[in-house]
Parts: structure tokens; sequence; C-alpha cells
């Protein structure tokens, strides 16, 4: 949830709800103690006073940060494990993949 919002912006709690597939319940538990956690808040929505979106706090967006770089570092390790005929093979495989993914981030 926090890369969502780290990447997409503030939301109201039904679109996130939508965009991370948990229901209802689920959404205000998890925004509740990432909030106490200082990792997200709550401000009101300019277009709608009765509607509240979620932002993540620069907290949060540090995490989101962090946890990437992790990832990037991790995946550059196993990369350097791989013969150079594996790495080609990936590589020619990289662009349907990242074709792959941006179809999967229009479905949402």
């Amino acid at each position: 949830m926090l890369h969502t919002l780290a990447h997409k912006g503030p939301m109201r709690l039904t679109t996130l709800k939508a965009s991370e597939q948990i229901t209802q319940p689920a959404i205000t538990q998890l925004v509740s103690r990432l909030e106490r956690e200082g990792l997200v808040e709550r401000q009101p929505d300019p277009e709608d006073g009765r509607a509240v979106l979620v932002r993540v706090t620069p907290a949060g967006a540090q995490i989101v940060r962090t946890r990437y770089e992790d990832r990037v570092r991790r995946f550059s390790q196993l990369i350097e494990a791989l013969t150079p005929e594996e790495r080609r093979t990936i590589g020619v495989a990289l662009p349907a993949s990242a074709r792959m993914a941006a179809l999967m981030d229009t479905e949402r």
C-alpha cells in the first residue's frame, strides 16, 4: 500500500481498497496502523469535504525508497551469479516482461 500511495499519490479509502484488492475493514485497519506508525496520514479531500484522502508521509516514502534500493541491490547480486548465456536470455525477455508489467498496472 505504501508503494501504491508513493507512486500514485493521495487516494480515497475506497480507491485504495480496490487497488490493493482487500476488504473495507482490512483497509481501514491497515491505514489506521500505518497512520499510528507515522507512515501515512489522512487529509480532507479538496474535491469533496465529506471524503478523506490517504497520503504517504515522508517517513513512509523513505521506506518505499529503501525497499526499492534493497531489491535492486539483491537483484544485481542474483544477476551477477548467472552465466553470460543466462544473462543474454533474460535480456531478450525483459522487453516483454516490462510490457506485461505495464499492462498489469493499467488493469488496476
